[in-house]
């Protein structure tokens, strides 16, 4: 069982940035995938980047390319998504995920087994 929190969300103009934050706890040896979703009121929650625990390649949705970049600390158990350049239609829950078989850039969410709770970003023009 693995927990996953967030937190680093604010309200910030657009052209800002900000950093995202997620910890793990529990069972941390099983993940080997991370990644960031999100979700506004009435659309689905989308994949907006994610990184294999171990070789630390990264995916990327091309609404953020060149402006996110996700990164992690084994270490700490650590993922984090530094975002540059935000735009109005960045706003959204941010939502840390983890994979416990395999990954290899997957974006459905079926794919990741624990969440959390959500953390929120809100840009404004």
């Amino acid at each position: 069982q693995v927990q996953l929190e967030e937190s680093g969300g604010g309200s910030v103009q657009a052209g800002g940035s900000l950093r995202l934050s997620c910890a793990a706890s529990g069972r941390t040896v099983s993940i080997y995938g991370m990644a960031w979703f999100r979700q506004s009121p009435g659309n689905v929650r989308e994949f907006v980047a994610g990184i294999n625990w171990d070789s630390a390649m990264t995916y990327y949705a091309d609404s953020v390319k060149g402006r996110f970049i996700i990164s992690r600390d084994i270490g700490k158990s650590t993922v984090d998504l530094q975002m540059d350049t935000l735009i109005t239609e960045d706003t959204a829950t941010y939502y840390c995920a983890a994979a416990f078989k395999y990954y290899y850039g997957q974006r459905n969410p079926h794919d990741f087994g624990s969440w959390g709770l959500g953390t929120r970003v809100t840009v404004s023009s």
